[in-house]
């Protein structure tokens, strides 16, 4: 029978002094750097972080281990340029342990390729084929509609890519019907579910769907093997088949799939694609308001002259009415006097004769003069009709402008597939070029 103090008689009972974790990893520390010191190691790049410092953190993995790796001012060091996730490689290290976490670790100083990851080739493979086949070629672009009113997106339903989608359309273009299609974004057979996604978006009626104008594929950032789904044959081929605009929204900037090559446009972030796919409410609002003044203005401008002109000749005609009556009756009161100081009945009937006379020519002359003054002002009148917009309308002119309210006034100017605005006397009519 094997007693307590058999199984610890080796331990000393009141050590002299116990080491501190610090102690501890330290002593490790100068162990493997001394027995290990500088190796090459070859391995599996995975998980690659560049930071902003120059830094670039990853692991180097084969099938039975993997190390965590360092390499300070990478991009300064031979061989930075072999390293990507999914390569491998052959690296120049020292073997350590970083003290603050007491975790084993490899400083780089140099790396060379010793021959692709399974993945990086299979990658490289049908990028190679697919390109020759011309599924990447810019004439396979089809442009995105300006102002969608009902967008797809084919990503996973508890992402957080969905929510970044969702809240950007939201907020930038509240008009917008978002309509997703939940798939998986990562695990065996997920790049059925996404080709099948794309199949039934692109046939919206066959399977209950509403029809998009445009469709948003894609998910969060992760490793190239968590991303590898949208490097899948048949994920890329139905992106490039589809009747409808399509962006890839796969990852983080920096990361690349085969379905961006094959989309119409690639977002180097889900948000991006929200924000490329629609434009922002608040800045319609705000060109559609500057150009409202600025043709207020424009009009003010143009009929401020005439008006003016109007108004000065309704006063001049004013004035000469008044002075003729003025002049008129002060002739009368002459008369009257001369008449009341003669008394003779025909000296009166004459002076009566000649003040009826008198009295006629006033009235045909104020007549006249009316008449005068009114055919001057509708003159001024069918003036400032001729110079307004609405005679130009009226001649069977028009104006036409582009979708962002400017005036076309060249050919060169209109765009194929760009939508533009005729105004006529009746109203608007909207077109898209041709030619």
């Amino acid at each position: 029978m094997i007693t307590d103090v058999d199984l610890f008689s080796d331990i000393p009972k009141k050590p002299a002094k116990a080491l501190s974790v610090t102690q501890l990893v330290r002593k490790m520390k100068r162990a493997i750097e001394s027995e290990v010191g500088r190796v090459w190691i070859e391995g599996e790049v995975s998980n690659l972080k560049k930071q902003g410092s120059g830094h670039w953190y990853f692991s180097l993995k084969d099938d039975g281990s993997q190390i965590q790796c360092a390499m300070f001012g990478a991009r300064n060091k031979e061989g930075s340029e072999a390293l990507e996730d999914g390569a491998k490689v052959r690296v120049f290290a020292d073997a350590t342990i970083y003290l603050a976490r007491g975790q084993l670790q490899v400083i780089v100083e140099r790396a060379e390729r010793s021959g692709q990851g399974d993945l990086q080739a299979r990658f490289e493979a049908l990028k190679r084929k697919l390109h020759a086949e011309g599924l990447f070629d810019t004439s396979r672009k089809k442009a995105l509609p300006a102002f969608p009113r009902t967008i797809g997106i084919v990503t996973s339903p508890t992402g957080a890519a969905i929510q970044d989608i969702l809240n950007i359309l939201t907020r930038r273009a509240p008009w917008v019907q978002p309509v997703l299609f939940p798939v998986r974004v990562q695990g065996k057979g997920v790049e059925r579910e996404i080709a099948s996604a794309m199949e039934k978006l692109n046939s919206p009626e066959k399977f209950g769907y509403p029809r998009c104008d445009l469709i948003i594929v894609g998910r969060g950032g992760g490793s190239l093997e968590d991303l590898w789904c949208f490097n899948e044959e048949i994920v890329v081929r139905a992106i490039a088949t589809s009747k409808i605009p399509v962006i890839s929204a796969v990852g983080h900037e920096i990361d690349f799939t085969i379905a961006d090559f094959a989309a119409d446009l690639r977002a180097p972030t889900p948000s991006a694609a929200a924000e490329l796919a629609v434009p922002d409410d608040a800045e319609l609002r705000s060109t559609l308001s500057g150009l409202r003044n600025r043709m207020g203005r424009a009009l003010r401008n143009l009929l401020r002259e005439p008006t003016q002109r109007l108004d000065s000749l309704r006063s001049e005609l004013t004035q000469a009415a008044a002075a003729g009556v003025m002049l008129r009756d002060q002739s009368l009161r002459e008369i009257r006097l001369r008449h009341g100081a003669l008394h003779p009945i025909r000296v009166v009937e004459r002076r009566l004769e000649k003040l009826a006379a008198l009295g006629k020519d006033l009235s045909n002359l104020t007549a006249q003069q009316v008449n005068n003054r009114s055919e001057q002002l509708k003159r001024m009148e069918n003036m400032i009709r001729t110079l307004g917009p609405e005679s130009a309308f009226r001649r069977g002119f028009s104006i036409t402008m582009n979708e962002d309210g400017g005036i076309l006034r060249s050919a060169k100017s209109a765009k194929s597939g760009k939508t533009i605005r005729t105004r006529l006397i009746d109203g608007e009519l909207i077109s898209v070029v041709k030619k």
